[in-house]
């Protein structure tokens, strides 16, 4: 596929569990970009993340390291804004470089799914005031609004949503890539507990998550879920099609 269109780096921010990871799997199925997971999120929980391999241990290294990357061809990658990133959020020049795109969920949602992989999670790891804070960082450095997926128009429409998100940044829509086959990759290792449906899965799909906790009625989470809310209202406000 030529990729003399495509934006050299492409980024896609989540709030945990918002179906990233899904989003990912499409993106690697288009076989157009060179992929990238979770590096500044890696780099937050563990300290040091290797990019094409080289080991980089601070947001600084990192930056310059995915910058190096893109550079040989165009680069995609996800993140999760369950920390705060300063160094991006100060690198101007990052933040025009790249193409930052977004993808939310239902808050109550995505607490439940956390609270299901880590039921340690504090406030600050939902993600959402993060990830708008985000947001407008790069509305304001680019001028340009930032792309906004929601994740429940992915699943229920993702087809359409998808050839939205193509048409709002020049790229081509690839049909095939809305399927894959069931499996992990190795790129998902150190934090593979947090993917298993989308290694089960073969395209972008609801799971039912019947044996979740009910948020609004918990004792910690309803805080969490009220904190958030706004943030996720605001971001999904801007989503493609609204």
């Amino acid at each position: 596929m030529s990729q003399a269109h495509l934006p050299h780096l492409l980024a896609l921010w989540s709030a945990p569990r918002c179906r990233s990871t899904a989003f990912f799997r499409m993106m690697a199925e288009r076989g157009d970009f060179q992929l990238l997971h979770e590096p500044f999120s890696y780099l937050a929980e563990f300290g040091s993340v290797e990019v094409a391999g080289e080991l980089v241990d601070s947001e600084s290294e990192l930056l310059a390291a995915v910058r190096r990357r893109a550079a040989e061809r165009p680069l995609f990658f996800k993140d999760t804004t369950d920390e705060r990133y300063p160094g991006v959020l100060a690198d101007t020049d990052f933040l025009r470089e790249a193409r930052h795109t977004f993808i939310v969920r239902d808050p109550e949602e995505t607490i439940a799914s956390y609270y299901a992989v880590n039921p340690a999670v504090k406030m600050h790891q939902i993600g959402f005031e993060a990830q708008y804070e985000l947001f407008r960082r790069v509305w304001e450095v680019t001028g340009e609004r930032p792309v906004v997926v929601e994740a429940a128009d992915l699943v229920a429409a993702p087809e359409r949503t998808v050839r939205a998100y193509c048409e709002a940044l020049s790229l081509p829509y690839v049909a095939e890539a809305l399927s894959w086959s069931e499996g992990s990759r190795s790129e998902w290792a150190p934090s593979e507990k947090w993917h298993r449906d989308v290694s089960s899965s073969r395209g972008f799909e609801a799971r039912s998550g019947g044996d979740r906790v009910e948020v609004r009625g918990h004792p910690v989470l309803a805080s969490y879920l009220e904190h958030h809310l706004p943030f996720y209202r605001e971001l999904s406000r801007h989503r493609l099609g609204a």
